[in-house]
C-alpha cells in the first residue's frame, strides 16, 4: 500500500523528469508551500546554483503580511522573485509547482511571477 508520502515523491519525480525534457538550458522556478508559509526559488539545474530566492519568512515582508499562508502572500512573493530574478539576468524560466495543483497560493505565485516580468 502506498503511503501518501510516497505517492507525493512520485508525483513530484514525475513532474520534475518532465521539466527537465521541456527545460532547453531555462532556469527552473521552484515553489515550495507549508500550510503556514509559501517559498520560491529560481534554480539553474545545469549548474546546481540558486539564482533568486524569496520567502515569506522575510522580515520584511513579515510586518506587511497577516500570515504567509494567504493567497495575498503569494502574490508578493511571486513580485518578489521576479524582480530579483531580472535582478540576475533571468528573464525565461520554466515553472515547477513541485507536484502541487495549479490553484491558490501556486497559481497565484506564477501570476504574480509572470507579471513581474518573468516568462514562462
Amino acid at each position: 500500500m502506498a503511503t501518501k508520502q510516497s505517492v507525493e515523491e512520485r508525483r513530484k519525480a514525475r513532474v520534475r523528469r518532465a521539466i527537465r525534457k521541456a527545460a532547453n538550458g531555462r532556469p527552473r522556478l521552484s515553489v515550495f508551500r507549508s500550510s503556514k508559509q509559501i517559498y520560491a526559488q529560481v534554480i539553474d539545474d545545469e549548474r546546481g546554483h540558486t539564482l533568486a530566492a524569496a520567502s515569506s519568512l522575510e522580515k520584511d515582508l513579515r510586518g506587511k503580511l497577516k500570515t504567509g499562508a494567504t493567497v495575498e502572500a503569494a502574490r508578493e512573493i511571486g513580485k518578489l522573485v521576479a524582480e530579483r530574478a531580472r535582478q540576475a539576468g533571468v528573464t525565461q524560466v520554466i515553472f515547477d509547482r513541485s507536484g502541487y495543483l495549479y490553484h491558490g497560493r501556486v497559481k497565484a505565485l506564477a501570476d504574480a511571477a509572470r507579471e513581474g516580468g518573468l516568462d514562462f
